[in-house]
């Protein structure tokens, strides 16, 4: 499932104080509620746009699960650059799956007044390290 998880959203917070510690924390978060088989939790780390796209947790959780296995249950995570992009915020994070495969996702963040939420991941191109 490549390409955006959704259109971004016309949002008018800023980023210029974008903290880095909380942006990972709520991605984190979200893969933490994944792991624990929370799937309410994991669908109150999404931006509102995700929320209205998919409007049940259930239904956030069964798409997040067929398309994005590695974040359903990942084994390891490790976060990358991050930059700003307009009004939101992108994160680089490698995702190591049960079966050791690492995986490249850029998360779009946005920040609202419950915090930063993600609004949409986009696998990148597959990583191999090699010696």
């Amino acid at each position: 499932m490549k390409g955006w998880l959704a259109a971004l959203a016309m949002m008018a917070a800023g980023t210029a104080g974008a903290d880095p510690a909380a942006i990972r924390g709520a991605i984190g978060g979200q893969m933490e509620a994944f792991r624990a088989g929370d799937v309410e939790t994991a669908f109150d780390f999404a931006a509102p746009v995700i929320r209205r796209m998919f409007r049940t947790s259930d239904d956030f959780g069964a798409m997040v699960q067929r398309g994005y296995p590695m974040v359903w249950r990942p084994e390891g995570v490790e976060y990358l650059g991050a930059d700003e992009a307009g009004p939101h915020w992108r994160q680089d994070v490698l995702v190591t799956d049960a079966a050791g495969r690492l995986h490249r996702l850029e998360y779009l963040m946005v920040e609202t007044a419950d915090g930063w939420r993600i609004a949409g991941v986009r696998l990148l191109d597959a990583v191999e390290f090699g010696a």
